[in-house]
């Protein structure tokens, strides 16, 4: 099942860089939660589907351009862990890049949790892994 949770997050990654928030949260459980309550911008806390569908499309428009990059998917039971890059273009051409780890939580095909750490040991020792492990089973 695990192969096919990854399959999962890939398409909706994909489909949150085409901007197309309907086809990235097709697969979200209808109780699903976005947790940003690390985040260090304007959205911290916890989101509903509807809330997070408003916060990526306004998040995404601030930008002239933005996309994740996804480095690596390791899965974990029910989870699956993406360290990757966020690579943002502002209005004035400026490039940012930021780099965070999200855990997706998927059960039964549905995605229910996505929730984004700033570090990616937070993110593993949050699934209480270790780089070590981490690396054994992706």
């Amino acid at each position: 099942m695990s192969q096919e949770n990854v399959e999962i997050v890939k398409a909706s990654i994909d489909a949150i860089n085409r901007g197309d928030w309907d086809a990235a949260f097709q697969d979200a459980a209808p109780g699903f939660e976005q947790d940003f309550s690390r985040a260090l911008g304007p959205w911290r806390g916890v989101f509903g589907l509807d809330q997070v569908k408003r916060i990526w499309e306004e998040f995404a428009a601030s930008w002239e351009s933005f996309r994740a990059e996804p480095h690596e998917f390791i899965e974990v039971g029910d989870h699956v862990v993406v360290p990757g890059t966020g690579h943002m273009v502002g209005r004035d051409g400026i490039d940012v890049e930021v780099r965070v780890t999200f855990v997706w939580t998927i059960r039964n095909g549905a995605i229910e949790r996505s929730t984004m750490y700033q570090e990616r040991q937070d993110a593993l020792e949050a699934l209480e892994l270790s780089e070590q492990d981490a690396h054994a089973d992706s």
